[in-house]
């Protein structure tokens, strides 16, 4: 049985060249133009690759791309896209991307990189982050601390988020601004100080401080240490 795979493209020369030549290699290939396709053929399933571009009309390609892996779906993606900075890189596959690769492109490239996807066995996505006494249910979007369920922001949620999956690691200002608020961080606005002491303020209604500030060097989810924040 030939192996599935979707292309997410708007550009339709490029996307008839790929569907043609992935087709002629043996592949069953079918073709989204904009987000909200993409998204309705990524609800479908049973895609053995997905072949996603970043920039698309309606919803982008990484915002697709996270909401598939919020989903559960673990099927592999790779994002191939013009954006060729390494922070772009590093962004898509901290979004879920499980290989990236930029345009222009060798098909040969791209036909060993589809195959290594292919034989690569599938993990099991996991749908519940935990951190000591806090749970964060991505397909119901649902956070939990000790057991007690807590509201946020969308933002309060997304950065949250990024702490849960960096946990441990001393993450800049800028850094965590340039992921969870997807811009350039000017090194001027409280936006992200006044976020992060909201979602203190949450999370210690029942349980220690994990969230720390490292003065000068960013902040860091750790384990309570009961020492005082540098």
């Amino acid at each position: 049985m030939a192996h599935r795979i979707l292309v997410v493209e708007d550009d339709l020369a490029n996307a008839d060249y790929l569907t043609r030549g992935l087709k002629e290699e043996g592949f069953t290939v079918e073709h989204a133009a904009d987000g909200e396709t993409g998204s309705k053929l990524l609800a479908k399933g049973n895609w053995d690759v997905v072949i996603l571009d970043w920039w698309l009309p309606g919803q982008d390609g990484l915002s697709l791309l996270k909401k598939f892996r919020a989903s559960g779906e673990s099927t592999p993606v790779l994002f191939l896209t013009a954006r060729d900075a390494i922070s772009d890189r590093v962004q898509g596959l901290d979004g879920g991307a499980n290989d990236y690769l930029c345009k222009p492109f060798s098909f040969e490239e791209l036909l060993a990189r589809i195959r290594a996807l292919i034989r690569r066995p599938q993990a099991s996505v996991e749908t519940t982050l935990r951190f000591a006494d806090i749970t964060f249910d991505l397909v119901n979007r649902v956070v939990k601390r000790g057991g007690q369920k807590l509201d946020f922001t969308t933002k309060e949620e997304a950065l949250l988020l990024f702490f849960m999956r960096h946990p441990n690691e001393i993450l800049s200002r800028s850094t965590i601004y340039e992921h969870v608020w997807e811009e350039k961080f000017d090194g001027v606005s409280n936006t992200l100080e006044v976020h992060v002491m909201e979602l203190r303020r949450k999370l210690e209604m029942f349980g220690p401080r994990l969230i720390r500030t490292l003065r000068g060097r960013g902040y860091q989810l750790t384990e309570p240490t009961g020492k005082e924040e540098e």
